[in-house]
């Protein structure tokens, strides 16, 4: 009988009948790492171990191929986690990313970062977090500390939805406050300017900060299923305009897809990775599409 893939049973409405952030973490982050057939030392923060000689069944991926155009042998190059990486996650809980169904965009956020922090700690890094809306509201410094996951599962548990957005002050009191270089991971819905975003993030990424970058949005932020004349209102301002169908269906998903656009290639300017994950998106799939790509970057 063919294996059903781990994602089939990850799905963010599932995820969410689990409970607790500690049982999601871990079962998103067991999936991906059986998924991807590898030790749970080789994770997101990678770092050049040894090569050795390429064996019948190897994965073809992690062929040094410019050694094998010099010396006609097949080696594999093998990589294993930085111990000593500090993982700081930016949460935005921020008015708007109460949006979505089934599954809000703050509850798929903070699946990601529950299953990031855990994947983390199974590699024996520090992990932090701060969580912000127009300010501040919460943080953690990074530590390894034993109980470093609980209290951070436990501020999760706490978290609720905020008003306006401030990405810009959260990234700046960030910077002002982080002691070492780690791997920084934003994790928001990115209502804001390319300019505030880039002021933000260019900084950190000047001081050697490994940036990742994950645009959470919900299905009817792309393509909205309005049929009608319809008042919309904004959970951050309070503010209604009234639509139209047509709008929606042309003018609107021009501009929403070019916001896309311009906050990725802010992000890639900034020296950050650029990653889009949908409400409805099994967590698994999307972290193991960002595991692969900073595989291949390492490479």
């Amino acid at each position: 009988m063919a294996a059903v893939p781990v994602s089939r049973f990850l799905d963010p409405a599932v995820l969410a009948r689990l409970g607790s952030f500690e049982l999601i973490a871990r079962t998103v982050v067991d999936g991906v790492l059986t998924g991807l057939h590898r030790s749970p030392d080789f994770g997101f923060s990678q770092e050049f171990a040894e090569y050795r000689a390429y064996n019948e069944g190897d994965d073809l991926r992690f062929v040094d191929w410019n050694v094998y155009a010099r010396a006609d042998r097949m080696y594999i190059k093998r990589f294993r986690g930085e111990t000593n990486t500090a993982l700081t996650l930016l949460l935005d809980i921020s008015a708007s990313m109460a949006f979505g169904e089934p599954t809000s965009k703050l509850d798929q956020a903070r699946y990601l970062v529950a299953s990031l922090a855990y994947l983390a700690r199974k590699q024996q890094d520090s992990i932090g977090m701060v969580v912000f809306d127009d300010a501040v509201r919460d943080q953690a410094a990074p530590s390894a500390r034993p109980d470093s996951l609980l209290r951070l599962f436990g501020m999760l548990e706490r978290t609720n939805v905020g008003t306006g957005t401030d990405i810009g002050d959260a990234l700046s009191s960030l910077r002002l406050n982080m002691s070492k270089r780690g791997l920084l991971v934003l994790v928001s819905d990115l209502y804001t300017d390319p300019e505030t975003l880039a002021h933000g993030l260019q900084p950190l990424a000047y001081a050697g900060q490994d940036i990742a970058v994950f645009h959470v949005l919900d299905q009817q932020e792309l393509s909205p299923d309005v049929k009608k004349i319809s008042e919309l209102t904004s959970l951050e301002s309070g503010k209604s305009v009234v639509v139209d169908p047509e709008f929606l269906r042309n003018g609107y998903r021009t501009a929403i897809q070019q916001h896309c656009e311009q906050m990725e290639q802010t992000c890639l300017r900034a020296g950050a990775d650029y990653m889009r994950i949908l409400t409805n998106e099994p967590l698994d799939d999307a972290i193991t599409r960002y595991l692969q790509f900073r595989e291949r970057r390492a490479q």
